[in-house]
């Protein structure tokens, strides 16, 4: 498999694969002959002594002062080495994977400037393994993500640091061992690496996979409870939800009754008329995440496949404009929003704990274990969910209404979105333990139902969680359980075995409204 480059047609799934499965990429010959073109009008712009911001002036505050041809080259190397200003730890490999590819695929929109060579350099750097050693912190999301981007830049031209086969080294080290000549950067090439988002671009497109399948492990662990606590089934029937069409919310209601399907247990009838708003609202409340991902989605997609750069330069057109597609407040936004919507799916999920624990609303044992008195069970399992889920609630607190005026106020409105990325990424582990803690607790819940099986799906999770943690009898050191757990979720393993047993499990692009 080869993803080919043309500014148009990235997905999301064809970055988390670049990022994480090691696919190759190559750019597509139509872009490359605009890319071209591109490059050509810079010249001609450049030989007729037309001021250029970036190219023929200085940058930022400084663009009210020209500088010669001659001087150009010199300016884009400048321009990395002052904008090298970075702090934190390294980002994760696949971030800067994915942002290199989302970078790349904007140079080959075709709008950039930049020569061909330059963008088979970043090209050849994927290919072969080069990641740049980039800190996380630092990057307002305006005028992109100039920092980290700088660092990128940096080893492109030879220099800097890098990892190469999971080692540290010098960037010049890590292009010499993977067989990667260095870019001497010319007319707007400096630019032309560093004026956009495509590292937070990155977190987000990766937050974004992940997320999806956070939400279908969260149908499963709430299907898990639901079986566990007899739910009335009926407030997930098809007539309820299609009356009001929220994609979200009917594809989680649809996911519940197919993962419950044929539970002895829930046939088992409590003679209950209705359930609490947790158990009972779990479509309503799951739904608009799953709506809010599909939002969050189309923003990176579209970003993705933009020309976020500064200037720009119409090749067709004989047009140079500068102007501000490096901006990166629609990132920043839905990220914010993607915060709230994923610390909600926390929320909930607590809640579901708390019923399955609290033996006056689900009338099983105290915290799910018998011996009162002497084991504690599952009691201290809530508080770990109940102060990751208060810390999301401090997280989801959006970035993007903050802004600091920079550059001597020439940038005086900026995204903040990186920040968003960094709160979203710890959102998204903390959500995956509280999810964890609910699988655990619903399958304990099922050993006190004298041997009734839980439904197709819910047992096929119970199952396999059964083959990593044996039932709670007596206390036990919970971290280890929960660990296990947490690592069937993050790794997709319930889920996968839930979904080659029943299915696929519906996201909200996948439900047909009549």
């Amino acid at each position: 498999m080869t993803v080919v480059l043309d500014g148009g047609s990235l997905s999301i799934e064809q970055v988390a694969a670049v990022a994480r499965q090691g696919v190759k990429v190559e750019v597509a010959e139509e872009a490359r002959a605009k890319v071209q073109r591109s490059r050509d009008y810079l010249e001609k712009c450049v030989a007729d002594n037309i001021p250029v911001y970036g190219v023929t002036t200085g940058i930022g505050e400084f663009a009210r002062i020209r500088i010669s041809p001659e001087q150009s080259a010199e300016l884009s190397r400048r321009i990395v080495y002052s904008h090298s200003a970075g702090t934190g730890d390294p980002q994760p490999e696949d971030v800067v994977r994915a942002g290199m590819t989302l970078r790349a695929n904007t140079l080959a929109k075709g709008y950039s400037g930049v020569r061909l060579c330059l963008i088979d350099t970043v090209l050849e750097m994927i290919n072969k393994g080069v990641v740049p050693h980039i800190q996380e912190k630092g990057s307002l999301g305006t005028s992109g993500d100039l920092s980290p981007l700088s660092q990128f830049a940096e080893v492109a031209m030879g220099e800097g640091r890098a990892f190469y086969k999971g080692e540290p080294m010098s960037g010049a080290e890590a292009m010499k061992k993977a067989g990667v000549k260095p870019t001497d950067l010319t007319y707007k090439e400096g630019l032309g690496l560093i004026n956009g988002s495509q590292v937070m671009l990155a977190g987000a497109a990766l937050l974004a996979y992940d997320a999806e399948r956070i939400l279908k492990n969260a149908c499963v662990a709430a299907a898990m409870t639901l079986d566990a606590l007899r739910a009335v089934e009926r407030a997930f029937h098809p007539y309820v939800h299609r009356i009001r069409p929220h994609r979200g919310q009917n594809a989680v209601a649809a996911n519940l009754l197919r993962t419950f399907a044929g539970s002895e247990i829930m046939a088992d009838k409590s003679g209950k008329v209705q359930d609490g708003y947790s158990m009972r609202c779990t479509p309503q409340v799951l739904g608009p995440s799953f709506d809010t991902l599909e939002y969050v989605r189309q923003v990176v997609t579209i970003e993705a496949n933009s020309g976020a750069d500064n200037p720009l330069f119409f090749g067709d057109e004989q047009e140079y404009f500068a102007a501000g597609n490096f901006h990166g407040q629609c990132i920043g936004m839905v990220i914010d929003f993607l915060c709230i919507a994923m610390s909600e799916v926390a929320n909930l999920s607590e809640r579901h704990t708390n019923r399955l624990l609290n033996p006056t609303l689900s009338g099983l044992p105290d915290f799910l274990v018998e011996g009162k008195g002497l084991n504690s069970g599952l009691m201290v399992a809530q508080y770990t969910a109940a102060a990751l889920v208060s810390e999301n609630k401090v997280l989801s607190h959006p970035a993007s209404v903050d802004s600091i005026s920079v550059s001597a106020d020439q940038e005086d409105h900026v995204s903040m979105g990186p920040i968003a990325v960094r709160k979203c990424t710890e959102i998204l582990k903390n959500v995956r333990t509280v999810l964890a803690i609910e699988m655990m607790s619903a399958a304990q819940a099922f050993e006190f139902h004298n041997g009734k099986r839980p439904g197709k799906g819910t047992a096929i999770a119970y199952d396999l969680i059964r083959e990593k943690v044996p039932p709670l009898v007596d206390d036990r050191v919970l971290w280890p359980d929960i660990e296990a757990i947490r690592l069937l979720v993050e790794s997709n393993a319930i889920l996968d075995a839930v979904e080659a047993g029943i299915g696929p499990l519906q996201l909200a692009r996948d439900v047909e409204l009549s």
